[in-house]
């Protein structure tokens, strides 16, 4: 048996080299697949958007929540837009694509993509649309009728909906990715 001095002397890098070689034998060493290493880093921007998602969702459940059931007054926080309400079901893409990362479930994972474009890519665009008159009434004429916290309401949704199709995009953009990723891995172990 060895001493702990002599166990801890043996594992360090200051330690005593293997006997016949010089350390440059490392290139028949196995490494790690790149889809292995891709998928990886996927999974971590995914999740790092997805952060961001909730938290948009959250503020925006806030306003609708305080408006609904008269928290504040509506000087204060506006009522919400209509496209807001089918906005607040894009917590449901996040739910399964969050449970699809950590098992590589790939099924959960095209069921969040097409969720995606349903409960979060469309309601935005109705709410470009439903904003616009009043977009273009605020930047002709200068005035707005509804606010949140002192500014123009519109103006504080349209800069959401600008980071949310963002998000939303490179959501989708990265699970198509990771989607890709995850069937060459599948492809690798069918051939072996």
């Amino acid at each position: 048996m060895f001493s702990p001095f002599q166990r801890s002397a043996m594992a360090s890098r200051a330690g005593p080299r293997a006997a016949g070689t010089d350390g440059s034998d490392f290139e028949h060493r196995e490494r790690v697949a790149s889809h292995y290493q891709m998928s990886v880093a996927l999974k971590s921007e995914i999740r790092k958007l997805n952060i961001v998602h909730l938290v948009i969702w959250v503020l925006m459940a806030a306003q609708v929540t305080a408006s609904q059931l008269s928290l504040v007054s509506h000087k204060v926080v506006a009522s919400p837009y209509q496209w807001e309400y089918p906005y607040l079901l894009s917590v449901i893409p996040t739910v399964f694509c969050l449970s699809a990362l950590p098992r590589n479930n790939i099924s959960y994972l095209v069921i969040s993509m097409i969720s995606a474009g349903l409960f979060c890519v469309a309601p935005l665009i109705y709410g470009c649309m439903e904003m616009f008159p009043v977009a273009q009434q605020l930047y002709r004429h200068g005035k707005a009728y509804r606010f949140i916290f002192g500014f123009s309401a519109v103006s504080v949704m349209y800069l959401v909906i600008v980071i949310a199709v963002q998000v939303h995009g490179w959501q989708i953009y990265y699970s198509k990715k990771l989607l890709d990723q995850w069937f060459t891995s599948t492809q690798d172990k069918k051939k072996k």
